[in-house]
């Protein structure tokens, strides 16, 4: 027993287990895509027990809707998450101030700023005045649709703001007056907790912080933890690129137009599989974004119509209605100013000349096939010309077209005597004597 008692102290003891950091990084427009990578990101550092999450990030901004997917996550997650706006020269904008302020905990690079978190399109008009400067900063309320969003996001990013007690009067005029901040501004405006050069120095400078998670504290021991960095997967990348507006739009069309060949042309089923699978694509892509019904009826619609035009002879009514309900649908089917981005003007521009050059093309093409002559059928055979071959016993026989018909005449015929073709009675062609 003494003996058991002197092994148990010699030998070492076995060493505690590493503190995990989950590592994730949001590069770029805050999507559909990006959000679910980032809640799947959470969930993995809560199922594998992880002690943070670093959420590295570098955004212009993107999509309302996926930025409140996200944050709903952060605000749930039983682990904390740290948002660091880096490496130098990343920024926070927009829909990334509002994450920002919704971390547990704040951070930035030097050299990297936030702010201008006014609900506005990607790629739209800046708002006056340079960002950082007060006696440039200008409301930018115009319309009362744009009042309304502003005051809802005012609202939003003030309540994250009193949760995590950070500067709520300068978050309102990011919103309001689309004000930007520096890291050191930022951090001497109380808009973040820390500035940190990078993740190493990040995990350091956060270690020994006391964090709120829901109703209870915890403290953050990070120090010389095992990072477990979650790169976007294949699934983020496809759903990154078919959930692209434009990308959404054009698999809608290709899936359309690749079913209407095929019904109206049945082959080797590829352009009916292939429309298929476009069709089925760009319909998950929109269940993801924010978009009209009422436009993507539209689009239907005038798809519909311009393809009834190929078949029935309406004088082009069809084909037009077809291509403005095809062009407001387009107009319509997501609202720049609600959801940051949308289908881009010069793609509809193309699908819509596009498709009017179908339209003419095949009507022109149908209108100078109904002015040719026939040349096959019953039809082509009245007015062609032929010879008797053989009168017996009361029955005419001629050759047309190399063809052997029997005839009635109004008047007797004689063998090699040359015919033309009145009209067609069944098996029996009416001719008369040329």
């Amino acid at each position: 027993m003494r003996l058991i008692l002197l092994l148990s102290l010699l030998l070492p003891l076995p060493a505690a287990a590493a503190p995990r950091v989950v590592v994730l990084g949001v590069d770029g427009a805050i999507s559909p895509a990006s959000a679910d990578y980032v809640v799947r990101g959470i969930k993995h550092a809560e199922e594998v027990g992880a002690e943070a999450v670093v959420l590295r990030l570098d955004t212009p901004g993107g999509l309302d809707s996926a930025m409140r997917d996200i944050i709903r996550k952060m605000l749930a997650s039983r682990v904390p998450v740290i948002v660091w706006v880096g490496p130098a020269g990343a920024r926070a904008a927009s829909a990334g101030t509002y994450i920002l302020y919704a971390a547990h905990v704040a951070a930035m690079a030097p050299a990297t700023n936030l702010g201008a978190a006014t609900p506005v399109a990607i790629g739209g008009a800046q708002p006056p005045g340079q960002p950082g400067k007060e006696k440039d900063a200008k409301p930018v309320e115009s319309s009362p649709m744009a009042k309304k969003q502003v005051h809802d996001a005012a609202a939003y990013i003030r309540g994250l703001a009193q949760l995590r007690g950070r500067n709520a009067e300068w978050a309102e005029r990011a919103v309001r007056e689309a004000v930007s901040l520096s890291a050191e501004e930022a951090l001497k405006e109380k808009v973040i907790d820390l500035i940190a050069t990078d993740l190493p120095a990040l995990l350091a400078a956060v270690d020994g912080r006391t964090v709120k998670l829901g109703q209870d504290e915890r403290r953050l021991a990070i120090r010389g933890a095992l990072l477990d960095t979650r790169e976007p997967d294949w699934r983020t990348r496809f759903l990154a690129v078919i959930t692209d507006p434009g990308v959404a739009y054009i698999l809608l069309l290709i899936g359309m137009y690749g079913l209407f060949f095929e019904f109206s042309n049945p082959g080797l089923g590829v352009a009916g599989v292939a429309g298929a699978i476009c069709l089925l694509l760009a319909l998950f892509a929109f269940q993801l974004l924010p978009i009209s019904y009422a436009g993507l009826a539209l689009i239907l619609l005038g798809v519909g119509l311009i393809i009834a035009e190929v078949f029935v002879p309406s004088f082009g009514v069809l084909g037009l209605g077809g291509i403005v309900a095809f062009v407001a649908g387009s107009v319509m089917l997501m609202d720049r100013e609600v959801t940051g981005s949308a289908v881009p003007l010069s793609l509809i521009v193309a699908f819509t000349v596009a498709t009017a050059a179908f339209i003419l093309v095949v009507g022109r093409m149908a209108l100078s096939s109904r002015r040719k002559p026939v040349v096959t059928g019953r039809e082509e055979l009245v007015g062609a010309e032929g010879e008797v071959v053989e009168v017996e016993d009361g029955i005419t026989w001629v050759r047309v077209h190399g063809e052997l018909w029997q005839a009635r005449s109004d008047r007797p015929l004689a063998p090699r005597q040359r015919v033309r073709v009145r009209a067609v009675e069944g098996l029996t062609l009416q001719v008369q004597s040329i």
